[in-house]
């Protein structure tokens, strides 16, 4: 299992491994948009790149990157992430809308 902390929203979720980070964060009412996301979002399927979240603990315990956020994040720390490109396979801590 894995123990899922939010950071800004204080809140910890547990997942099974192998979970999709976008969707525990729904299912848990976790708000990974700004305005213009919730209306321009892609879905989950890693082409619009609204759902940006930072890990702060844990790295390790979630999948690489993807070559789409390769490109998306060439200038940005490894730790910033699309949400529905993790698969959470422990604990970790998230930064919902890093800056």
């Amino acid at each position: 299992m894995a123990n899922i902390k939010f950071v800004n929203e204080n809140q910890e979720v547990i997942a099974a491994d192998g979970a999709n980070l976008r969707i525990k964060a729904i299912e848990n009412r976790i708000d990974l948009y700004t305005l213009m996301g919730k209306m321009m979002n892609c879905g989950g399927y890693g082409q619009c790149g609204t759902c940006t979240v930072e890990i702060v603990e844990g790295l390790e315990n979630v999948s690489p990157r993807t070559d789409v956020e390769i490109r998306k994040f060439k200038k940005k720390p490894d730790s910033y992430r699309l949400a529905c490109q993790v698969i959470v396979n422990g604990e970790i801590a998230v930064k919902t809308k890093p800056s």
